[in-house]
């Protein structure tokens, strides 16, 4: 049995904790308390984490604040046909963030353009 740096197994612990806000986001969709586990838990890891995990706590933190403003603006608006379409289009959206995220934070790649509005 061959022992794991004290280095890499923090590093594997900080990807573990990148694929977990994901998860919570994604199980948010259907639970929704969950989002703001997952947004707290990218605030408080993304210090000191390496430079790809840190693209991916940007990309989740403003992946919450941005899909708040979606879904607040719809909601506001769901007595009119749109805010239905932005509801629906902003969970498509989550999804794709988060699944494209995933994949990235499985390879130890940092997301490119973590910035972005969309995807």
């Amino acid at each position: 049995m061959t022992d794991v740096p004290a280095n890499q197994a923090a590093f594997s612990d900080r990807s573990g904790m990148v694929t977990v806000v994901y998860i919570l986001y994604l199980v948010g969709l259907v639970v929704g308390i969950t989002h703001l586990i997952g947004v707290i838990t990218a605030y408080v890891n993304r210090n000191g984490a390496p430079d790809w995990a840190q693209s991916h706590y940007q990309l989740q933190i403003r992946t919450f604040w941005i899909g708040l403003l979606y879904g607040v603006i719809g909601f506001v608006l769901v007595f009119v046909i749109i805010g239905w379409l932005l509801l629906l289009f902003t969970m498509v959206w989550m999804i794709v963030r988060c699944v494209r995220g995933l994949k990235f934070a499985s390879a130890l790649q940092p997301y490119p353009n973590a910035t972005t509005w969309l995807w």
